[in-house]
């Protein structure tokens, strides 16, 4: 079976699409970066960081250097359904990492961030190859002080929402540990 085949949507010829979903350090990039390495395919790396300070300069030489060679890396804080339009073909797989940090850029930029994601979630239809989206699962604790900490809280889990409903595949990685959660491994659960 040729790699193409084993990404492709079952039974509709498109390709699949992967959204990889954990905590902070918990070794959703690093996964995702293998689901992609792993695909045969050429390997795009889409980065929506922005290195406002040293320390983020520092995370995003981190990120580079343990992906290794092998990679090309297309920068896009803000444009990603059109980015994904423009570098997504058969023989390519593309890494957006992360979802998160986008959010932040919208809003740091005050877009509508409704508008934005309903964008980014219609191009995924369009696209000829696979996407694997990295996104923070970042609404599982206390709730935030401010207001602007609950509106990312809330604007993130929306968008994590929208994008696994369009995915094929889901992955939850905790500790390190990958846990597939759609399509479900279990039958529906019913009272």
């Amino acid at each position: 079976m040729s790699n193409q085949s084993t990404h492709q949507a079952a039974g509709g010829g498109k390709p699949s699409h992967v959204l990889v979903t954990g905590g902070a350090r918990s070794g959703k990039s690093r996964f995702a970066e293998a689901l992609v390495a792993d695909a045969g395919f050429e390997k795009v790396y889409v980065a929506t960081g922005q290195a406002f300070d040293a320390e983020m300069r520092s995370r995003i030489e981190q990120h580079k250097q343990d992906r290794g060679s092998g990679w090309t890396t297309v920068e896009e804080p803000l444009a990603l359904a059109e980015v994904l339009q423009r570098e997504s073909r058969p023989d390519r797989a593309v890494l957006v990492d992360c979802l998160t940090l986008w959010l932040s850029n919208l809003m740091l930029e005050d877009r509508n961030i409704a508008e934005e994601v309903a964008k980014l979630g219609a191009s995924l239809s369009f696209l000829r190859g696979p996407v694997v989206f990295v996104t923070n699962e970042v609404g599982q604790g206390i709730v935030p002080e401010n207001a602007l900490a609950r509106r990312f809280r809330d604007e993130a889990g929306r968008l994590n929402q929208h994008i696994a409903s369009l995915c094929e595949r889901v992955v939850l990685v905790a500790a390190g540990q990958p846990v597939q959660i759609k399509p479900s491994l279990h039958p529906a659960i019913k009272l």
